[in-house]
């Protein structure tokens, strides 16, 4: 079985830039796109629509076609890419072992690359708006809110800081929470009540996105203690309610921390296990954006470079 210099697991900013950086410096990598996110490859940016914050295009472009520009790019450089997940691995020794199905694949060095999930209501709709009204990223897409009404639901620091954010754009913005209390710190809680701009609606939950066909118009909701019903006029819904890094294929084979993010050492893609590099959301629960992913796919390559050298 031939062995690969370098296998990447999971594609998005963060797999295809670590991809551009290993091929160019001729190792030779083997990117599996995996089938995240419901069937597509490329990871988060797949369900955005216009990308603004992406330095390089100053006119903004569709998340989806941004990924293809990424790709097109690994492959130029002769990234071979297979469009499997990989549903199993061992790292107990080398080569490491990387199964896709019953295919096994072995590899000198790995890099994982498979992200995070925000979480999602699950309710009708939501899926049918997301990127027309629904999200989870009041950094990506706050700026195209402005003077509009805007629907928070959380109760952590997370919402709370994505609620003061959107108060920036946003004419309105209402934090709906199922409970009567917020989990969120107090100074975060301060925060927002002390802005004019947020309003709480609490013992509430969202049954249902409502829309035109085209975008989001309001919401359904239900009060949690009474069971009555409304509908709410809104012209987004940001959800802030968690993230779930797709690393349960790793459980056991590297170190993770309690919310299951890839642990790496500060200032660096190094994993628990030598030989194994990690970029992208996977390891990231604070910036989450699609800049830094490409940046730490960048990190990881270089380190991987780094590291095969000293073995040889």
């Amino acid at each position: 079985m031939d062995v690969e210099k370098v296998i990447i697991i999971g594609s998005g900013p963060a797999g295809y830039t670590a991809a551009v950086y290993c091929a160019r410096a001729e190792m030779a990598p083997l990117l599996f796109e995996g089938q995240q996110l419901g069937g597509q490859p490329g990871g988060q940016l797949m369900l955005t629509t216009e990308v603004d914050n992406f330095p390089g295009f100053p006119e903004g472009l569709m998340g989806p076609e941004m990924m293809e520009k990424f790709k097109a790019q690994a492959v130029r450089f002769q990234t071979r890419i297979e469009s499997k997940d990989i549903t199993r691995v061992d790292f107990s020794k080398r080569p490491f072992k990387v199964w896709a199905g019953e295919t096994e694949y072995q590899a000198q060095s790995v890099i994982i690359c498979t992200g995070a999930q925000a979480m999602w209501l699950n309710v009708p709709g939501e899926e049918k708006y997301q990127g027309h009204g629904v999200s989870a990223c009041a950094t990506c897409d706050g700026f195209f809110f402005r003077d509009k009404n805007i629907v928070v639901v959380g109760g952590g620091d997370s919402a709370m800081e994505e609620a003061n954010f959107l108060t920036k754009f946003a004419s309105k913005v209402t934090i709906m929470h199922r409970r009567e209390e917020l989990r969120a710190s107090k100074i975060m809680q301060k925060r927002s009540m002390d802005n004019p701009k947020i309003e709480f609606l609490w013992n509430t939950s969202v049954t249902e996105v409502m829309g035109d066909g085209e975008k989001m118009t309001g919401l359904k909701i239900k009060n949690t203690k009474t069971g009555e019903e409304e509908e709410f006029r809104a012209d987004g819904l940001f959800l802030a309610i968690g993230h779930k890094p797709n690393t349960g294929i790793f459980k056991g084979q590297v170190d993770l921390d309690e919310a299951g993010y890839l642990l790496v050492k500060p200032g660096s893609s190094l994993t628990s296990v030598e030989g194994v590099f990690a970029g992208g959301d996977v390891a990231d629960h604070v910036y989450r954006q699609a800049i830094t992913a490409a940046g730490t796919g960048c990190m990881a390559a270089l380190d991987t470079e780094r590291w095969l050298a000293g073995q040889e």
